[in-house]
C-alpha cells in the first residue's frame, strides 16, 4: 500500500464533496438564477458537473493506485493525476491574482484544496 497515494485520495475525495456541497450552494444556484443567457448558462452548468466527474474519478484513481500492488503504471498515472490538481491549482491562482481584488488568495480559496493533492500525489509517484 502507498501512504501517500491514500492520504492524495483521501484528500481528493474531499475536495469532490466541498466542491458538490458548497459548489451546488455558492456556484451553480446563483448561476442557474442569473441573467446570464440560457446556452451559456447551460454550458457553465455542464461544466461544473464535468468536474465534479472529474474529481470523483481522480480521488477513486488515487485510491485504486494506493491499494494496488506496484505495477509499472502507477507513477505514470500518479504523475498524470498530481500534474492535473496542479494545474487546476495554478489556473486557480492566475484567475484570482489578475483579478485585482484585495486578499485574493482568499476570495477564490479553491486552490487550497486542489494543492495538497497534487503534493501527496507527486510524494507517492516517487
Amino acid at each position: 500500500m502507498n501512504g501517500w497515494l491514500l492520504a492524495a485520495g483521501i484528500t481528493a475525495s474531499g475536495v469532490a464533496a466541498v466542491h458538490m456541497a458548497a459548489g451546488h450552494r455558492d456556484v451553480v444556484r446563483p448561476l442557474l438564477s442569473c441573467a446570464l443567457a440560457d446556452e451559456p448558462r447551460r454550458v457553465l452548468h455542464a461544466v461544473w458537473h464535468m468536474v465534479t466527474v472529474d474529481l470523483v474519478l481522480s480521488a477513486a484513481a488515487l485510491v485504486y493506485l494506493a491499494l494496488s500492488h506496484d505495477t509499472s503504471a502507477t507513477a505514470p498515472m500518479a504523475w498524470f493525476v498530481a500534474a492535473h490538481f496542479a494545474a487546476y491549482t495554478v489556473a486557480f491562482l492566475v484567475v484570482t491574482l489578475s483579478v485585482g481584488w484585495p486578499k485574493p488568495l482568499l476570495r477564490l480559496p479553491q486552490w487550497i484544496l486542489l494543492l495538497p493533492v497534487a503534493v501527496l500525489t507527486a510524494a507517492g509517484a516517487v
